[in-house]
């Protein structure tokens, strides 16, 4: 887990949008965000941070001092520069916990005070917004502690033969190397767990239900997704999952059926166990390549979406 602090150089707080924020010594947040501020509200950027050092790079741009608040941002840093965070990132404080959700904005140009007060504005390229995950108060000169998020997978591979050591699990490992090189491709840390279970119902309930309540990220299962009398997986997690999400796996069939029809044999499925992604998928390896090349398409605006963050 990667950790660095921060500095509060200034709070700074505007009663409407679009318009110069004026510092204050401490605020208030609540689960809407700042108290008294025109950002706040039931949405995902709730409070609005820049770094000072993205401020003094600026300054030589424009030309002139630049006061804090006046790029329109809530909390004014120094120590770090924060738009090399990602959403679901958080900043910690002894008193507040908040979670990244967004890396700049779409610029208003001329319709914006601030812009036609600047001549620019550096928010849109690095200022960050976040949501309050934990409420408290915020004073001038407190740390706020950057926490990376690190995303949780755990992979069950479900088969006779590989449980009692017949055959070596391969589609298991895979999941696992894949999902970590993809995390790390992004930016983010993986951790990952893995169990190899028997083609059984009871175990397979009992892992998943475990995996749940120990929130994980993604569940991925291998194995168990055919038509045989042993295949058992799809049932079990349909009845599982809070909510199916039929469309990537039916692309997914017919994308390489069309070469391969027995690939439409598989009854994998995708869902949703409460803000857990739940993906049932073939035991091949070759299967598992294919479908998290594209399951890795879909995977990020599947966690924004799930997790309330409107990133259209």
């Amino acid at each position: 887990m990667t950790q660095n602090t921060c500095t509060i150089k200034s709070l700074n707080i505007s009663e409407k949008k679009g318009t110069i924020k004026t510092p204050r010594k401490e605020i208030t947040l609540n689960m809407e965000g700042i108290e008294g501020d025109a950002h706040a509200g039931k949405w995902h950027r709730q409070v609005s941070l820049l770094a000072a050092e993205s401020i003094e790079s600026f300054e030589s741009e424009l030309g002139r001092k630049i006061n804090f608040g006046e790029f329109a941002e809530n909390i004014t840093t120094e120590g770090f520069q924060v738009h090399l965070t990602k959403p679901f990132d958080r900043f910690v404080s002894e008193n507040v916990e908040m979670e990244v959700t967004q890396i700049g904005k779409k610029c208003h140009g001329t319709n914006c005070e601030i812009f036609q007060l600047t001549g620019n504005c550096v928010m849109p390229k690095e200022g960050i917004f976040c949501r309050v995950v934990t409420p408290g108060k915020l004073s001038e000169n407190d740390v706020l502690t950057y926490i990376q998020k690190t995303f949780r997978i755990k992979v069950i591979t479900l088969s006779d033969r590989a449980f009692e050591g017949i055959y070596k699990d391969k589609s298991g490992p895979l999941i696992e190397k894949l999902s970590k090189d993809w995390f790390t491709e992004m930016g983010y840390l993986c951790e990952t767990n893995r169990s190899v279970i028997p083609d059984q119902k009871e175990l397979l309930e009992k892992e998943l239900e475990r995996a749940a309540q120990e929130n994980y990220d993604i569940i991925y299962t291998t194995g168990s997704t055919g038509i045989g009398p042993r295949d058992i997986a799809p049932k079990i997690i349909a009845d599982f999952i809070d909510l199916e999400i039929p469309g990537i796996m039916d692309m997914i069939r017919l994308k390489y059926g069309a070469e391969k029809p027995n690939a439409l044999l598989s009854r994998s499925l995708a869902g949703i166990k409460d803000k857990t992604l739940v993906f049932s998928l073939p035991g091949s390896t070759k299967a598992v390549n294919e479908y998290l090349s594209e399951i890795h398409k879909i995977l990020m605006h599947s966690f924004l979406m799930l997790h309330g963050i409107d990133s259209h």
